[in-house]
């Protein structure tokens, strides 16, 4: 007995790019779907409103499509994707104007115009978003390589810092204050080469790299870099004088304990010892430093007079001479200003770091 040929219910609803049609029959056998000359052929055997039977449509669509239908049985129903040629929206899904009865909106997924560009937007900004975070990196990969390129700068001015102070310590052991005075000659390249490099330091602070305050590291920056540059660099009279022993003591004493710490902070160990150092030892250096470049600068103000480099005239009709030296006793006081600057920002970093100690109310 031959299967008599019925139309099953067909529900659809469409976005900019596709049209989804679903075909309510259960128990799908041999399900026949295409799409030639833009018209959608379907043909299945399945349970259907007129029970177990063959069922059959032909939909002719409004504007083109692409020959490819994407089908997927369910127990229930057929689910049929058709993509659009081009992203538009359709004021129906058939060429001829009269709906079929068998065709009918699918509520559930029903979007009108405005509601589907949105979707579509939020899709695209979803796409956009992915396609960033894949140029970019994920977040892991980006915190290791920041961890990896922080702990080779510490890396490398650690070793700097450290043969500069070995150099130095192992000289005096045997020169005595002999060492002093020709300090400048034997570490000065290696200093310049550290303190050129610490300009990282304040880039990383200004572009958020490190938490560190912008101020405090180019306070140091500048203060130290004035004096090794202006002061020692540019006056031969000022690179035999102990003076500079004592300063670059103390600036690689300072760092031999500070750059391991962050190197160990990189790799998240944490060292009490090396930790205690890290937050102590620069309260009797810091001010013993400044010190030492406060000397440097008073004993440079005569040598800068009498050579009169950097000094300058005003133009006529004021035809005034000023001096360099006094820029250097403006320094003077903007170097304790950078040392107050310095010292309440360790305060503070050292206080966050133990704590303060609180004390017992009997």
């Amino acid at each position: 007995m031959e299967h008599q040929v019925l139309t099953p219910h067909v529900y659809w609803a469409q976005r900019h790019h596709e049209l989804y049609l679903r075909v309510e029959l259960s128990d799908v056998q041999n399900p026949a779907i295409s799409i030639t000359e833009n018209v959608l052929h379907f043909k299945a055997q399945g349970h259907g409103a007129k029970g177990d039977n063959v069922y059959e449509f032909h939909l002719e669509f409004l504007d083109l499509v692409k020959p490819e239908p994407v089908y997927k049985l369910t127990q229930r129903q057929v689910n049929i994707t058709v993509q659009k040629k081009e992203s538009q929206w359709w004021e129906r899904l058939t060429k001829q104007e009269k709906r079929p009865l068998f065709l009918a909106p699918d509520f559930d997924r029903w979007l009108d115009e405005s509601d589907a560009e949105m979707e579509l937007r939020a899709k695209e900004e979803e796409q956009l978003n992915k396609l960033r975070l894949e140029s970019q990196g994920s977040p892991e990969t980006l915190t290791s390589l920041k961890k990896g390129y922080l702990f080779m700068y510490n890396l490398v001015q650690f070793l700097g810092f450290s043969w500069i102070f070995v150099n130095m310590t192992v000289r005096f052991f045997i020169l005595g204050k002999e060492s002093f005075y020709d300090t400048f000659h034997t570490v000065a390249d290696m200093m310049y080469f550290c303190q050129m490099l610490a300009a990282v330091e304040s880039i990383n602070a200004a572009i958020g790299v490190t938490k560190t305050p912008v101020v405090p590291s180019l306070f140091q920056l500048l203060g130290r870099n004035f004096i090794l540059f202006i002061i020692f660099g540019t006056m031969e009279e000022m690179q035999n004088k102990a003076v500079v022993f004592f300063v670059f003591y103390i600036w690689s004493t300072v760092e031999i304990f500070r750059y391991p710490f962050y190197m160990l902070s990189c790799i998240d160990m944490d060292w009490k010892v090396l930790t205690w150092l890290r937050y102590t030892v620069w309260i009797p250096l810091y001010p013993m430093g400044c010190l030492a470049e406060a000397v440097s600068v008073i004993q440079s103000i005569p040598v800068f007079n009498e050579t009169g480099r950097f000094s300058f005239t005003l133009p006529y009709p004021v035809k005034i001479k000023v001096r360099f030296s006094f820029f250097l006793q403006i320094y003077l006081i903007l170097l304790f200003l950078g040392l107050y600057v310095n010292f309440r920002y360790l305060y503070k970093q050292r206080r966050r770091r133990f704590g303060q100690k609180k004390k017992k109310i009997h």
